[in-house]
């Protein structure tokens, strides 16, 4: 489905994974619970949708579509250091026992209804389609 703002029309779409800091298996009953409730606000407060979101003990999975003017990093940022912030003030053994909630890497891919090699035929053959007409 396609989005667009005052300038763009746009259907992006990303596959993003973090881990807690030195990949603590801390995301399990009640701090995940809470995860999934801060990344969806957070998520829609910045106008990123959550398409999809998964954890496992020791990392996070979200599919999530975004303004490209926005830009994915500043959503990822927005949601790592909201979410960190929000963990760490309601369970204290967070804050204790870690120097800070997540690693300061992700993975980020993006995910496409068209396969590369579709793209890439279709802009070599644009020359080829002008000079037919």
């Amino acid at each position: 489905m396609y989005k667009s703002n005052n300038n763009i029309v746009y259907n992006c779409k990303y596959h993003i994974i973090w881990c807690p800091k030195y990949r603590k298996p801390v995301l399990v009953e009640d701090v995940e619970k809470m995860l999934k409730n801060i990344l969806s606000f957070k998520a829609n407060e910045l106008g990123a949708e959550i398409i999809e979101m998964e954890t496992d003990k020791d990392h996070v999975h979200l599919l999530i579509s975004c303004d490209p003017q926005f830009g994915i990093h500043r959503v990822v940022k927005g949601l790592k250091g909201f979410s960190a912030r929000v963990l760490r003030e309601n369970f204290p053994h967070l804050k204790s026992t870690m120097p800070s909630m997540w690693t300061n890497s992700y993975f980020c891919a993006t995910v496409g209804s068209v396969s590369l090699e579709a793209v890439k035929e279709y802009i070599e053959n644009q020359q080829l389609r002008t000079k037919k007409k």
